[in-house]
């Protein structure tokens, strides 16, 4: 688990990085600063509204009386996305964008729901509720 959080944390806003600098040097500094700033904007709109509309559906769902698993997993998808899209780097609006756009979103829901099957098939789950105080 440690180096997964180290290759997250570490290596990834190094590669980020790595990619600004490069694509400065092609486009220059203040094209790439605008290009991050046009990204962040573009992504906190469509994260709105791909909320609202996911939360319309949550609502629409309750209100027939089923559980609205998918729209639920649609909400954290749009959540991430819209967070990696705020977030200066190349390969973060890449994944970000691809949270927002409905036909990718539900591939990963669709991964996600097999990740799931798989764990809780197996037990695999664990939840450590001590008190880490």
């Amino acid at each position: 688990m440690f180096l997964k959080f180290f290759l997250l944390f570490t290596i990834g806003p190094v590669v980020e990085l790595y990619l600004l600098i490069k694509v400065g040097g092609i486009i220059g500094a203040l094209n790439t600063v605008i290009l991050i700033l046009l990204t962040g904007l573009i992504g906190a709109a469509m994260a709105q509204s791909q909320g609202l509309s996911v939360i319309a559906k949550i609502q629409e769902a309750t209100e027939q009386g089923r559980i609205p698993a998918e729209e639920l997993m649609d909400g954290i998808f749009i959540l991430v996305g819209g967070f990696l899209l705020i977030t200066p780097g190349f390969i973060s609006d890449l994944i970000g964008f691809s949270c927002l756009i409905p036909w990718t979103r539900a591939l990963y829901r669709m991964i996600l729901k097999k990740y799931l099957q798989k764990q809780t098939s197996h037990f695999q789950i664990h939840i450590d509720m001590r008190d880490r105080s």
